[in-house]
């Protein structure tokens, strides 16, 4: 899966350890993540961690993980989890490298092309996601790639996004 943005190609990957590794090296933790900064903790990279990491990535029936690439670059991953079959359901999560590779739209169209994804190749009819309240910029993000909010409690916001909607905003 793939789109073109004035920036480069925008690409998702099933995750290999390889491209784990490099995402990890160049993780740097979001404190816009932590509701409650005392779980917020500086990130260390450790080759033996993310070798454990990786051995739990294994694609299953509940869930598919990707690795957001742009220009040969890993950026970011984005997962459809929890996913439901019997109610064609399921939802995404997201994870940006760092904030050099935020606010540059890369995370919107990894978003795009996963709900797609959902949509097209997974037959679901419902993709559900969620944004720490603090976290605006997730937030626009969701709002933006078609995401409706639903409701918030005292840490998150929930939004939904439709097959129904979906299906007037593109061509299947």
């Amino acid at each position: 899966m793939s789109t073109e943005k004035d920036k480069g190609v925008i690409s998702l990957h099933e995750v290999t350890r390889e491209l784990l590794h490099e995402y990890y090296r160049g993780f740097i933790s979001d404190p816009d993540i932590f509701m409650d900064m005392n779980r917020f903790f500086t990130y260390h990279y450790d080759p033996e961690k993310i070798d454990g990491h990786f051995a739990l990535k294994k694609p299953t029936q509940e869930r598919k993980e990707f690795m957001i690439i742009v220009n040969d670059t890993v950026v970011g991953e984005i997962c459809l989890k929890h996913i439901d079959y019997d109610k064609r359901e399921c939802e995404l999560s997201i994870h940006m490298q760092n904030d050099s590779v935020k606010n540059k739209g890369y995370g919107t169209q990894a978003e795009k092309l996963a709900v797609c994804y959902a949509f097209e190749e997974l037959r679901m009819n419902t993709v559900l996601a969620d944004a720490v309240l603090k976290n605006v910029r997730s937030q626009h993000v969701l709002e933006k790639v078609g995401f409706r909010f639903v409701r918030q409690n005292e840490t998150f916001k929930y939004y939904r996004y439709e097959r129904e909607t979906y299906n007037e905003d593109h061509t299947l």
